[in-house]
């Protein structure tokens, strides 16, 4: 097995929520940058306004689903400029924005960008809403992610912790944001080997989503890959693969077979068997991951790198060096090109 492969970021990476803050009443208008204004604007010179933002926001998810992140943050901050200008610089969706901008620089690994935009949305959410406003679990959650993905894991927990109490307060115990970060806080503790913390926090996540949204919901299928996840980790093979073959289940029925979203866990079984030598196992899951990716994503996506190294890798294993070097070879073709 491949030491450096992580099985964590996937399954979090899911479950992130990024939300764009619901209009709100505006406050007074006040002055703007000129730099903004400037922003506020289509590349013909045509200003934008708020009715503009709808299709402004689809065209991020759409730049983010493509893989082009700076794209999307550019896009954002056309956004930015129009809630800045139409509602004013302290509106809670100003403050939504600025967190979403952090989430995708947190995506870059441009660490410090994320924590000044997360800060600062995080900021104008709490004087803007009331203190225990369901939307300011959201960033609070997406600042403790930052954190924790750069090993802050005592800067982390009492953010997760916040985000839980407001969360079971304002939404109830049973409820959807309240099983999003109960998954946070337990890969929290699996990050940090607290394994018999976690492993609740994942059932209880798990029971919420069954209950709440069914046992063929795509969001149960997901509770039941970070579980998974968890036991693969101690090394609880048998446990581990009945959830990610029941996960697999659900999407497949779900998404169909080839859909994009069966990749994630389709890897994460194949991880698990490449961990016991079952190579023979692991390679057909394999190969369906990379297929879907391609299909979905384009052949030079950076998210099909890594499914060409995954293939690689299991070829690697069998001593095939001649199917695995090629692979290889296209995967880093990619990366470059990709970091530039």
């Amino acid at each position: 097995m491949n030491p450096s492969r992580n099985f964590f970021a996937l399954a979090a990476a899911l479950l992130m929520p990024v939300v764009i803050d619901g209009a709100l009443m505006p406050k007074a208008s006040q002055a703007i940058p000129e730099a903004l204004l400037a922003q506020a604007k289509t590349s013909d010179g045509k200003s934008l306004a708020i009715e503009d933002i709808e299709r402004l926001t689809k065209e991020v998810k759409q730049a983010k689903e493509a893989g082009n992140y700076q794209k999307a943050i550019d896009i954002l901050g056309q956004v930015l400029a129009i809630e800045k200008k139409e509602l004013g610089p302290e509106h809670a969706d100003v403050g939504g924005t600025l967190c979403w901008q952090g989430s995708i620089y947190s995506e870059l690994g441009l660490y410090e960008k994320a924590e000044t935009h997360l800060l600062r949305g995080l900021a104008i959410k709490e004087k803007a809403l009331y203190p225990d406003h369901p939307d300011t679990a959201v960033s609070l959650n997406n600042l403790a992610f930052l954190y924790s993905k750069q090993g802050l894991y005592s800067k982390a927990k009492p953010l997760y912790l916040r985000a839980l109490a407001i969360d079971e307060k304002a939404l109830g115990a049973e409820h959807e944001s309240t099983a999003i970060t109960l998954n946070n806080l337990a890969l929290l503790y699996e990050k940090q080997g607290l394994y018999k913390k976690a492993e609740p926090l994942y059932k209880r996540a798990l029971a919420i989503r069954e209950k709440v949204l069914g046992v063929e919901h795509l969001s149960t299928s997901i509770s039941l890959n970070n579980l998974a996840l968890l036991y693969q980790t101690q090394g609880l093979y048998s446990k581990a693969e009945s959830l990610y073959l029941r996960a697999i289940a659900i999407k497949e029925r779900v998404l169909g077979a080839e859909a994009k979203g069966t990749e994630t866990t389709l890897r994460n079984l194949a991880l698990l068997y490449e961990a016991q030598g079952l190579y023979k196992k692991a390679e057909p899951l394999f190969e369906r991951a990379l297929a879907i990716k391609e299909k979905a994503l384009g052949a030079e996506h950076p998210s099909t790198a890594t499914s060409l190294n995954d293939l690689a890798g299991i070829y690697y294993y069998q001593k095939l060096n001649s199917k695995a070097e090629p692979l290889y070879l296209r995967a880093l073709a990619i990366k470059e090109k990709a970091l530039g």
